[in-house]
């Protein structure tokens, strides 16, 4: 490994979470003031639903109704049961984490019955030799490249200063006949199609783009901002992909890393708070993780709290499933919507 590799390692061995690395800044996004969230106590306990998962970040629900969950240490997506935590592993053979505590199988997202699988920091300009991109599971269980980001990424750099020409792909959702994925640290969003084309959808300021929600027609993305990730820096945005813009939802979310809906209804997650004078990438402090709900006027009400570093939400019904960074899910009941 060379010498300049082994600086960049040493550095994103800080980014243990799943929050992205953030650069210096670039085009500006609206700015918005909304008031933090609301100080009143939780109205749901978070109860562990299954445990033991691995180095757990993104996740989905999948066909079948089921959670899927990346497995970044072991290179596996693993299948849980919502009502019972049952799990097995139902795709190996992904690359596997190249740098301690971040990258590795990142995210998942299904088209019709396949499951696709992101996977970053894995390639040579950090000491790994596979590719950072987007994964499909075959028929027989095992990963196929298809779409090479980390290539593209290096080939057409940020306006920032990023120090890993590959970036730290972050989160992905199927879109309209392909997917969006967040890039976190070269600040952007990107639009992969099903042959593999990759071009860049949207370009941020230093803003730390983490989790997507689809909604109908809708693009929700979560922020959280730059260190040292102070609460009005964690905010939800809609994307209007067309015209390259974006307008402010919320914001108010400590260390907001992912947004999911349900109903009518949105939902921030927040990692919670940022240890003082820390590195980039630094995960939140334990316990003080929580489920926002985004209100009409764009504050948020809390709906769960002392979550321990969740870094990825998912929601059946009226039950928000959370993954942690130590490999648990959780279950919150939500609030049934009055009026």
């Amino acid at each position: 490994m060379s010498t300049v590799t082994r600086r960049w390692t040493a550095r994103l061995a800080a980014a243990a979470c799943g929050v992205a690395l953030t650069c210096g800044a670039g085009p500006a996004t609206a700015a918005v003031h909304h008031p933090a969230p609301s100080a009143h106590p939780a109205t749901s306990t978070p109860h562990l639903l299954a445990t033991g998962l691995g180095a757990t970040i993104g996740s989905t629900v999948g066909p079948d109704g089921a959670l899927y969950v990346t497995d970044a240490i072991s290179g596996t997506l693993k299948r849980v049961d919502p009502r019972t935590g049952t799990r097995r592993v139902v795709a190996d053979g992904l690359p596997t984490r190249v740098v301690p505590g971040v990258g590795g199988a990142m995210d998942v997202a299904f088209v019709g019955k396949t499951a696709y699988v992101l996977v970053t920091l894995v390639g040579s300009d950090v000491g790994g030799s596979s590719a950072d991109g987007i994964y499909v599971i075959d028929r027989w269980h095992h990963p196929r490249l298809i779409a090479d980001i980390g290539a593209f990424a290096s080939a057409h750099p940020p306006m920032t200063d990023c120090f890993v020409p590959s970036g730290l792909q972050f989160a992905m959702e199927h879109y309209r006949g392909g997917f969006l994925v967040t890039d976190g640290h070269h600040n952007r969003v990107y639009r992969v199609s099903m042959d593999g084309t990759v071009s860049v959808a949207q370009d941020f300021a230093n803003v730390a783009p983490t989790g997507l929600d689809i909604w109908g027609n809708r693009v929700f993305m979560a922020q959280a901002g730059p260190v040292p990730h102070v609460p009005s820096d964690g905010r939800v945005i809609r994307l209007d992909l067309v015209s390259g813009t974006s307008r402010p939802v919320a914001q108010g979310a400590r260390l907001a890393v992912d947004v999911a809906h349900t109903g009518h209804d949105l939902y921030a997650l927040s990692q919670g708070v940022f240890p003082a004078g820390s590195d980039p990438g630094t995960p939140a402090g334990h316990d003080s993780g929580a489920l926002l709900k985004i209100n009409d006027d764009g504050s948020m009400t809390q709906v769960s709290g002392r979550i321990d570093q969740p870094t990825s939400v998912q929601i059946i019904g009226r039950t928000a499933y959370v993954v942690t960074l130590n490999g648990e899910v959780l279950t919150v009941e939500l609030p049934h919507r009055r009026g």
